[in-house]
């Protein structure tokens, strides 16, 4: 039941969060002001009667998510977290944006104590929402009983006119909708201001309309008066069918004689005499980061209350693991994100001598590997059928049923990208997300913010390269290792057969510092027998010592990944009096996370002639060539043929490879 607190109280509460944002701004001399001024009176409203959480325990599983998607407004969130009772004292307000603060320009996970998502690029925290939202749907059907239900939860997100003008949104909320993920409650900043000026300039659609096609629940309110805000939390919170949006038509800057309703308080510092004179129109006094004893009181309350109901919620959660022992154990390895210690037993085999492609051996390690990792979930955008993603009798997730381990996105890449991002960030599920390599660049924004967070979530690209053939060039990816290797704390692997792409299965599964991308075939690839050549495992190194015709150091170096490397190990042993080594290299990333003794084993740097051959731009391999060495790359676009037929035209060859060398060593 919500605390009864009166609207005199609602009202003081929320001019403070006012007080705090446009002070914060003030002495950063830069931000933005007006959001967390016009939110303000929903945010004190859902902080202080309807949002569970708990400061002093701020990863209590089943608290209620709070995301701000427009998170340019981070003083919005920062003074909630102050004023809840989250470690973030006073101090860091009044060092907003600055260096060594915990209160950075927009908020940052793990960062900022309260903080569930990384939020700036407008749109990502909507995606996110709606991915937390089905994380708790999905554990819900997994864990909860009739006698206790473990998992039960909301996800708020409040988002703005930007937010909502991005693609990624819709694509999130038109999936929410289809779901029915009824935990799920948008609140909508409707104050129809941009950076430009009036949002009529680029944007008119019926918001209510679209959202109601989307299946949801739509309520409109005034954004400023308290007792339509709480009737629409509560209609939202019983509503059993669909996520509800909430329309609040609020004031931009509300409380600023000059500044409301207008641009310049979107993005600026009120300056000083606006905010004296700001704070007196609200009935507050002019004095910088005021905090009323009363309000520190009311969140202080609300804090204690909720205290009583996490500890409530442990009490229910022992007695449910005394009942129900298995699901109590299994709890523990879905939120540990708990590996079996015989993972790679569970991998299956592939018979040397024979052909299959990368995307094809990895769907079978894939099941195998969810046999034994029941917090694997994932799904594809459209495309598991070619991506070979999906899980074969483990039914799906859809309205009404969350209970199944296959997702299915639909075309929606970007949210796809986003919702994996969320699902990661409420914890409970691994979870894994499928297309081609080319449309990598639709989902490269979500990569990056999983990257920065640090979040470790799979993304299988299939169809790797020109090989893709007759598709053309706009499905051959060309420049995606590039791009996606220079994004910091991003592991690309490009395993070189089917046995590597177990092992490179594996490493995803235990890297969990960042997002790993699988980079697969179409074509068919040789099985390397690996009774003959080393162990498929020395992939987790990134890079090993594959073949080599003689002893000490080489005369020559190949490195390649992927499918290349079958060719370049063909040519290798073709050449005749010459010591040359073939270095498999699936991963820049994890070989250049290994000691240098081991890096200076596989790439001595007394050899200085080395050829690098690798479908796709040649850029990521200048720094293992060096000035002496030599790149098959390609540095263009694919054209519209048989891969047989484009890989004689750009010299993927064996013939190619040995000609090359052979030029290299005079």
């Amino acid at each position: 039941m919500a605390p009864k607190l009166s609207t005199e109280d609602l009202k003081l509460a929320a001019n403070t969060i006012r007080g705090l944002s446009m002070d914060g701004v003030q002495a950063a001399n830069s931000g933005h002001p007006g959001m967390p001024m016009g939110m303000a009176d929903v945010a004190a409203v859902l902080w202080l009667k309807y949002m569970d959480h708990c400061p002093s325990e701020p990863d209590w599983p089943d608290r209620d998510r709070f995301v701000l998607s427009g998170g340019h407004g981070s003083m919005l969130l920062y003074s909630l977290l102050h004023l809840a009772g989250y470690d973030l004292p006073l101090e860091e307000l009044t060092q907003f944006r600055q260096w060594g603060s915990k209160t950075p320009g927009h908020p940052e996970t793990g960062h900022t104590p309260g903080v569930e998502t990384t939020t700036g690029p407008l749109g990502q925290g909507c995606g996110n929402s709606v991915g937390m939202a089905l994380a708790e749907r999905m554990l819900a059907d997994r864990f909860n009983m009739p006698d206790a239900a473990v998992v039960d939860h909301h996800t708020y997100v409040f988002a703005g006119d930007g937010d909502m003008m991005e693609g990624l949104s819709h694509e999130a909320f038109s999936l929410a909708g289809h779901l029915g993920l009824n935990k799920l409650v948008l609140f909508y900043d409707f104050n129809k201001i941009t950076i430009e000026g009036a949002t009529e300039l680029a944007y008119s659609e019926d918001v209510k309309k679209r959202f109601q096609s989307y299946n949801w629940n739509v309520i409109d309110i005034d954004a400023h008066d308290h007792d339509q805000i709480e009737k629409a939390i509560r209609k939202a919170q019983r509503e059993k069918n669909r996520p509800t949006i909430v329309i609040c038509r609020s004031h931009i800057g509300f409380g600023s004689p000059n500044k409301q309703d207008t641009a310049s308080a979107h993005g600026e510092p009120l300056g000083h005499d606006e905010i004296a004179a700001t704070k007196q129109a609200l009935g507050m006094p002019n004095e910088p980061f005021y905090v009323p004893e009363a309000v520190s009181e009311m969140f202080a309350t609300r804090a204690r209350s909720l205290k009583r109901k996490m500890n409530k919620w442990k009490r229910t959660f022992r007695a449910y693991s005394d009942a129900h022992p298995d699901r109590g154990a299994a709890w523990d390895v879905y939120m540990q994100d708990r590996l079996p210690a015989t993972l790679e037993e569970a991998l299956p085999t592939f018979e040397p001598g024979s052909a299959m492609a990368t995307r094809a051996s990895g769907g079978k390690v894939l099941n195998s590997l969810a046999a034994v990792v029941p917090q694997l979930v994932g799904g594809a955008a459209d495309l598991a059928p070619s991506t070979k993603t999906l899980l074969d009798g483990m039914g799906s997730v859809a309205k009404g049923t969350f209970c199944g381990r296959n997702l299915h996105f639909g075309v929606r890449e970007h949210a796809m990208g986003s919702m994996m991002n969320g699902m990661a960030l409420h914890g409970g599920l691994r979870v894994y997300g499928a297309t081609f390599f080319v449309f990598a660049d639709y989902v490269r924004p979500a990569i990056r913010l999983a990257a920065i967070m640090g979040l470790p979530v799979i993304y299988v690209f299939t169809h790797d390269s020109y090989n893709v053939g007759e598709d053309g060039p706009t499905h051959q990816p060309v420049e995606h290792l590039a791009s996606l290797r220079c994004i910091p704390n991003v592991t690309v692997i490009r395993p070189a057969d089917p046995t590597e792409s177990a092992a490179a299965w594996t490493a995803a599964l235990k890297h969990r510092t960042g997002p790993t991308i699988l980079a697969l075939t179409r074509q068919n690839l040789p099985v390397i027998d690996r009774s003959v050549y080393p162990a498929a495992s020395s992939l987790e190194q990134g890079a090993y010592t594959l073949w080599q015709s003689g002893d000490g150091t080489p005369d020559v170096i190949v490195m390649a990944s992927g499918s290349e490397v079958d060719i370049s190990l063909a040519a290798a042993q073709q050449l005749e009096g010459v010591n040359v080594r073939v270095v498999s290299v699936p991963s820049m990333e994890l070989f250049e996370a290994q000691d240098e003794a081991y890096r200076e084993s596989v790439l001595p740097a007394t050899c200085r002639k080395r050829l690098a051959v690798e479908a796709g731009v040649s850029m990521c391999w200048h720094k293992y060539t060096g000035t002496d060495g030599r790149i098959i790359g390609l540095d263009r676009f694919g054209i519209s043929a048989p891969y047989d037929k484009l890989a004689e035209v750009f010299g993927y060859t064996t013939a190619n490879v040995v000609s090359v060398l052979k030029e290299m060593l005079g």
